[in-house]
């Protein structure tokens, strides 16, 4: 078994006039890369949506699954809408797997085995996380008056993104690996006379960095 443990720093990502600063990090821990290229195969992306306290953004689930399918276009991602509705009831919050060994009592039910096999899927990526407020501060005043309207002041506030990827591998009933990313940022919003966000892109930059390490695993095959 090949183990690789990394750890990835991606400070002060700067996006001038457009955006705030964003500072990252990525973990990864991966066992038994794919040995073949994923051309006939497929993998489905799934938000967790089990807990109560947040909910796994669906457009966070789209956006890594556009990073990967944009960046090699040999692997089939699954879109995750269709996959549920597909596997319905069987993949919805209260009935999902929530372990690997789940999958051999999921197998264990022909309609599902033979949906697998019919759309050779190989890898299932579980996404656990969301993005969060974190402060805010400022203040702002709007008003209209006999020379028209404006805005005064000055606000910004914090975000931070936490995610984590698990992979599991249909093919050995086995998890492959753990990929997380961390990233917050600051955003600000100016106003004299006309409001100008500056949002930092948290939750993009997250998206890129788990993206960018699922990618690096699915395209390793020969």
């Amino acid at each position: 078994m090949i183990r690789m443990l990394s750890r990835i720093l991606l400070p002060g990502a700067v996006l001038a006039l457009a955006s705030g600063c964003v500072t990252s990090t990525v973990d990864q821990m991966v066992f038994n890369k794919p040995t073949e290229d994923m051309s006939n195969a497929s993998v489905v992306i799934l938000g967790r949506r089990h807990a109560s306290d947040y909910d796994t953004e669906p457009d966070f689930v789209e956006c890594v699954g556009e990073h990967i399918a944009d960046g090699d276009g040999r692997i089939h991602v699954i879109d995750e809408l269709e996959f549920i509705n597909t596997f319905y009831p069987w993949f919805e919050p209260r009935t999902a797997p929530l372990r690997v060994t789940d999958l051999e009592r999921l197998m264990r039910q022909p309609p599902v085995a033979e949906k697998l096999a019919a759309l050779k899927t190989e890898y299932m990526i579980w996404l656990d996380g969301s993005t969060e407020r974190t402060d805010s501060a400022g203040s702002m005043t709007c008003g209209i008056g006999p020379g028209g309207g404006g805005c005064f002041g000055f606000g910004t506030w914090g975000d931070d993104a936490k995610y984590e990827a698990t992979i599991w591998d249909f093919t050995d009933r086995a998890e492959v690996g753990r990929i997380s990313t961390t990233a917050s940022g600051q955003s600000y919003m100016p106003a004299v006379v006309i409001p100008i966000p500056i949002i930092a892109p948290v939750q993009g930059t997250a998206c890129d960095g788990i993206g960018d390490q699922l990618l690096q695993f699915l395209s390793s095959g020969e």
